[in-house]
């Protein structure tokens, strides 16, 4: 893949407990080619064992139960081509494992709980993203994930959420804003509660050049897709691109066509979006494949050296 800068290019993929981190990030590291890009999990850098953090009070969200000044060298040290011993922590078990060595391929995915707590980790992203789906669904992964996946008893999964409804608000939430992109998928209204039918809604902001979505609003049928100029939390002006669940194979083609002419440079890897499948082997939401087909192109464009207007 042709490049232009003279370093790893950082995604950040930051969210809360369950909100879609690896999913996103396995998907954008199939787009952008496997033997280019590795996955840096943050949440490696806990202080503290499962059994440790119970014991203190801690939860996993909580900076204090985590290396943080660790976690910043470590990223300035990726960002500038360097290998690192990475601490390794197995979270089926909630046990401290062997450090592993980590040599940052040409984009590396950073992905986790507290990526942008400080100033010194946020300045090392080339792009930033922030996962803020509707929180009814965001329980739902949390409990089938913890519960088929790590062990979890329900109860205990129930018993955990309680414990860190001030954490999510306190650590978490504030990290949004700080993301080029926020991304939130919701349920529609009348869904039939399978996640291949959810909405997404991306807030872009103009820290990005974003691409120019204005062909897709040709006069021709708009359904499945809005865009419109709004105003974020703080007052600031964003983009939002609302993507529907339903929207037809045909228009979902019509914006993977759009993203994937503004990075001819990718367009080896254009076959990777077909093989973002759900367990049973069927293709997952069009919501979701743009979705993670717009952050991979936002890694390309970084690689190329591009930036914001």
């Amino acid at each position: 893949m042709p490049k232009r800068v003279d370093h790893p290019i950082i995604l950040g993929i930051v969210g809360d407990s369950a909100s879609g981190k690896t999913t996103l990030s396995a998907g954008v590291a199939q787009i952008l080619g496997e033997e280019h890009c590795s996955v840096f999990c943050t949440d490696d850098y806990h202080r503290y064992d499962r059994r440790e953090r119970t014991d203190a009070g801690l939860s996993a969200l909580d900076p204090r139960a985590n290396y943080i000044d660790i976690l910043e060298q470590h990223l300035r040290l990726l960002r500038r081509g360097e290998p690192v011993l990475k601490p390794n922590y197995c979270h089926a078990h909630g046990t401290l494992g062997r450090p592993k060595y980590f040599q940052p391929t040409e984009f590396v995915i950073a992905e986790g709980l507290l990526g942008y707590t400080t100033r010194a980790m946020r300045d090392c992203y080339d792009v930033k993203i922030f996962l803020d789906p509707e929180d009814d669904l965001r329980v739902k992964w949390k409990i089938h994930r913890d519960t088929s996946k790590r062990g979890y008893r329900l109860e205990e999964v129930v018993a955990s959420l309680e414990r860190r409804k001030q954490d999510s608000p306190n650590f978490i939430h504030p990290q949004r804003t700080f993301a080029d992109i926020v991304i939130r998928f919701q349920s529609p209204k009348g869904a039939n509660g399978s996640d291949t039918q959810l909405d997404v809604r991306h807030l872009l902001r103009p820290t990005l050049p974003h691409p120019d979505f204005t062909p897709l609003f040709d006069g021709s049928s708009n359904a499945g897709l809005h865009l419109e100029l709004a105003r974020d939390r703080d007052g600031k002006p964003v983009d939002v691109l609302e993507i529907n669940g339903n929207i037809s194979d045909k228009r979902a083609e019509r914006i993977e066509d759009l993203l994937w002419n503004l990075i001819p440079e990718a367009g080896h890897l254009r076959d990777q979006v077909g093989r973002i499948d759900v367990a049973n082997g069927a293709r997952t939401s069009h919501p979701l494949a743009l979705t993670q087909l717009l952050v991979g192109y936002h890694a390309v464009k970084a690689a190329m050296g591009v930036r914001a207007y």
